[in-house]
């Protein structure tokens, strides 16, 4: 079983623009602040890079009217000296988006504020799956980002506890699926180089995206066991028609004796599926009402 806890942000953030690397003193008060922040419970769940950036900004107390949780779920998050989880670019920063990967947040972001029905919504909405790559933060850090790996000669499973997502990697050297097959975490093929584990995947379905990426998404990851309790982890992300260049992100995970727990968010979310989209329908009503009575 593994764990990613890192604090670290995902991109680096504007004011530390220029620095790769936090003091072992800074580092130390921020750990500090972050615990008494968060650990009693006061706080909102601090999703992706708003827990770093909370402790960064030395507020007493992080709050988000949106948040699912309380911070009891982020505890045994970790500081290091790093000021971003993405490695290159050398500024720590996402590449640029192309308008088409604008256009396509957009849409996506429009839809889900006032969804016609369940294909609107994400996939992790709708429980079907977290998707790829596990970046950190609300996807990939802490409560959502336990790993339990599986290896034999020919294959390597990583099941994901986080809406029970489970990859089959071969590594004897059969070819990728046609173009036309499409699935939600791609289709990978795995390789060993050296004492390092290469895994290529593409053919990931149009609906499986990534920060606005679309069909041409690629990635290429390494796993490196680097001590008896931690394996690097790199993946560097390709799509021409969402980023200006590709964009590679270094995290730790960390070995855990902790079991994982099915991920009480099932397939479909029935549940929050009709209170979403009721509200919707009840918005629209209302909407008309209004547009009725002005007329």
């Amino acid at each position: 079983m593994w764990v990613s806890l890192s604090a670290t942000p995902l991109e680096r953030p504007e004011s530390l623009a220029g620095r790769e690397l936090l003091t072992d003193e800074e580092v130390a008060r921020m750990q500090g602040r972050a615990d008494r922040m968060f650990n009693d419970g006061n706080s909102d769940f601090a999703a992706g890079d708003n827990l770093f950036l909370a402790v960064l900004g030395e507020a007493d107390r992080y709050e988000n009217p949106r948040a699912t949780c309380n911070s009891l779920a982020m505890l045994g998050r970790q500081f290091d000296n790093r000021t971003s989880l993405i490695v290159d670019p050398p500024d720590g920063r996402i590449p640029s988006l192309t308008a088409g990967a604008e256009r396509r947040l957009a849409a996506a972001a429009a839809m889900e504020m006032r969804p016609d029905g369940p294909g609107d919504l994400s996939t992790w909405v709708r429980c079907l799956t977290r998707g790829l790559p596990r970046l950190g933060g609300s996807s990939g850090a802490g409560i959502y980002s336990y790993w339990q790996i599986f290896q034999t000669a020919d294959h390597v499973a990583l099941v994901m506890e986080t809406i029970h997502d489970a990859r089959l990697i071969p590594l004897d050297g059969r070819p990728h699926l046609p173009d036309r097959i499409r699935q939600w975490l791609g289709d990978s093929r795995g390789r060993w180089e050296g004492d390092t584990l290469v895994v290529e995947t593409g053919n990931f379905s149009s609906e499986a995206t990534v920060m606005g990426s679309d069909r041409n998404l690629r990635l290429v990851e390494r796993f490196t066991r680097v001590a008896e309790d931690t394996i690097d982890y790199e993946v560097t992300i390709t799509d021409p028609t969402a980023w200006s260049a590709p964009w590679t992100v270094r995290l730790p995970l960390t070995r855990t004796d902790e079991p994982i727990y099915e991920f009480a968010c099932h397939e479909g979310n029935h549940y929050g599926m009709v209170g979403i989209l009721a509200g919707a329908r009840e918005q629209d009503r209302a909407d008309a009402a209004a547009s009725d009575g002005g007329r």
